[in-house]
């Protein structure tokens, strides 16, 4: 570093010594330009100092929607987004799509004329542009617009198909103190065997949801669902079904709600379309007397946490008998959830925000289905030396109608 009072070396005399003087000066200032640029670490030396302006982040890419054909008319509707790790939101009624929105987690039905928008969010982007698309479709009321019919062509034995159906797994997987491993279909993990699936469809087209009891008190079975594949909002479904009775059996149909991964349960909903538990007699609770008649339910389940809102209601018409082969049934439509057996027109129950509360968390997005066979658990209580094994609930169809 050089001293401010240090005086440069004459090496020529006369004009020399002076030009040598004005070189070594002009090193010197040139130097002192070079250290002052070098050192700003990207402070502009223009403009009394101030800072360079942080790049523009780029947009996320907008939203791709398309679609595959369901039936009659009605579409499958699937989001995508080309940013990495973008998030995508999304509204049905034609409303500006933000953060407070539906978040997308699955595939849904569109059989009616509705408007979707979507927005793209990922971190480090700034939101992407909205993509618009409008469906007129002019479907009409009562039309079968999805369904699994569970048809098999052969003769032997298959397993569902894995373009509508993957299963919850493992010992004690899904709460209520229930005693299954569920298993899924074909699985070779202990206890469930590829030999004896607790999820087939036989040559007749029946998908059969099987309970065993292959040893002591270990128990399989199998939880069928559509997340992330399948899901609607709104409209009419039903499934025909052969339930099993037995004590400990508790065979259900029922929605959850897409949302389930960000709000929990139960904020994202639960819609019982049929709960049944135990065998003929059903108690309404494990250890409680015996109605003296057979039964099913039908329930909503919202709220929070700390806080549920449940509502529920049986039906037992004078010799109704579970065992036997019946259709359950929801209609859905904004505001309003009704529940039937055998007929559209057989509605038993119906829910509102009026006498089911608020939040009322069935209008918020699509739902899923799911179909399972639970054994044991806080319900129907644990199988008996009565309980028959293997349980088996089994199912002719499930459809989807508009409604």
């Amino acid at each position: 570093m050089l001293n401010g009072n240090a005086r440069l070396p004459f090496i020529e005399i006369g004009r020399v010594q002076v030009r040598k003087r004005i070189v070594m000066f002009g090193a010197l200032v040139l130097t002192g330009f070079l250290i002052c640029a070098c050192g700003g670490g990207g402070t502009s030396t223009a403009g009394g100092g101030g800072t360079n302006p942080a790049p523009t982040p780029q947009s996320a890419a907008a939203p791709t929607i398309t679609t595959a054909d369901a039936q009659n008319g009605a579409l499958v509707v699937t989001l995508a987004d080309a940013t990495s790790g973008a998030k995508i939101y999304y509204t049905l009624d034609g409303s500006t799509p933000s953060t407070t929105s539906q978040q997308y987690q699955a595939p849904f039905l569109v059989s009616s004329n509705l408007t979707v928008n979507a927005i793209a969010i990922a971190s480090g982007f700034n939101n992407s542009s909205v993509t618009t698309k409008s469906f007129t479709l002019n479907i009409a009321s009562g039309t079968l617009v999805w369904s699994d019919e569970f048809a098999n062509s052969g003769s032997a034995n298959i397993l569902p198909d894995t373009k509508i159906w993957t299963y919850d797994i493992g010992y004690r997987c899904c709460g209520n103190n229930e005693l299954e491993t569920y298993c899924a279909a074909g699985s070779a993990t202990a206890p469930c065997d590829p030999n004896s699936p607790n999820a087939y469809i036989d040559a007749a087209g029946i998908l059969h949801v099987v309970g065993r009891n292959p040893s002591g008190t270990t128990y399989t079975s199998a939880r069928l669902k559509s997340q992330g594949v399948f899901s609607f909002m709104y409209g009419r479904i039903e499934a025909r079904m052969k339930l099993p009775e037995s004590q400990g059996m508790w065979p259900a149909f029922w929605l959850l709600g897409n949302n389930i991964t960000t709000l929990s349960w139960p904020a994202c909903g639960e819609l019982d379309v049929m709960e049944h538990i135990d065998g003929s007699n059903p108690p309404f609770y494990a250890g409680a007397q015996p109605a003296g008649y057979d039964w099913i339910a039908g329930s909503v389940h919202g709220g929070s946490t700390s806080a549920h809102l449940d509502g529920s209601q049986k039906y037992n018409p004078s010799g109704i008998s579970a065992a036997a082969w019946h259709t359950y049934g929801m209609i859905w439509t904004k505001g309003q959830v009704q529940f039937y057996v055998d007929d559209p027109q057989n509605v038993y129950a119906t829910f509102t925000p009026a006498n089911f509360g608020n939040p009322w968390p069935f209008d918020a997005g699509p739902q899923f289905i799911i179909l399972n066979l639970a054994i044991g658990g806080d319900w129907p209580g644990s199988p008996d030396a009565t309980t028959v094994f293997p349980g088996d609930m089994q199912v002719d169809y499930v459809r989807v109608y508009t409604n």
